[in-house]
């Protein structure tokens, strides 16, 4: 929970081509202070069985700009193997590609003190979509 000063971020992964959450994936979050700073690791963690993040440290003082990198090329390559036949709209080799377009997505976005940020990424083989949810 933040108070008037901390400003935290959560996020969550659906895996929309099985319609069901991405557990085990590694996320990076990384903060700057400002559009011309440099970005300042703060941590990772990885998504629970729910899919949920819930983990992620609070932003230092001054944060302006956040940053989450999701590392999910891993979280696809047994779920290729194991569950191609489920995913009728994702083959795991389609066009004798590796069964995942995007390895990872980053997601940047801006903050304002005191508010908690929390960021869904629905997510498939050959897309992905991120909004602010609550």
């Amino acid at each position: 929970m933040s108070t008037d000063t901390t400003t935290s971020v959560s996020t969550h992964i659906l895996d929309t081509s099985v319609g069901r959450p991405a557990g085990g994936v590694a996320v990076r979050l990384a903060a700057r202070s400002g559009r011309d700073a440099d970005w300042r690791a703060l941590g990772g963690s990885a998504t629970d069985a729910d899919g949920r993040c819930k983990d992620l440290p609070a932003l230092p003082e001054g944060t302006t700009h956040v940053r989450l990198d999701f590392e999910v090329e891993a979280y696809f390559e047994p779920s290729a193997r194991n569950q191609a036949e489920a995913r009728q709209d994702a083959p795991a080799h389609r066009d004798g590609g590796t069964g995942v377009f995007f390895p990872e997505v980053a997601v940047t976005f801006a903050v304002t003190p005191g508010e908690h940020y929390h960021v869904p990424l629905l997510l498939n083989p050959f897309g992905y979509s991120v909004y602010r949810g609550s």
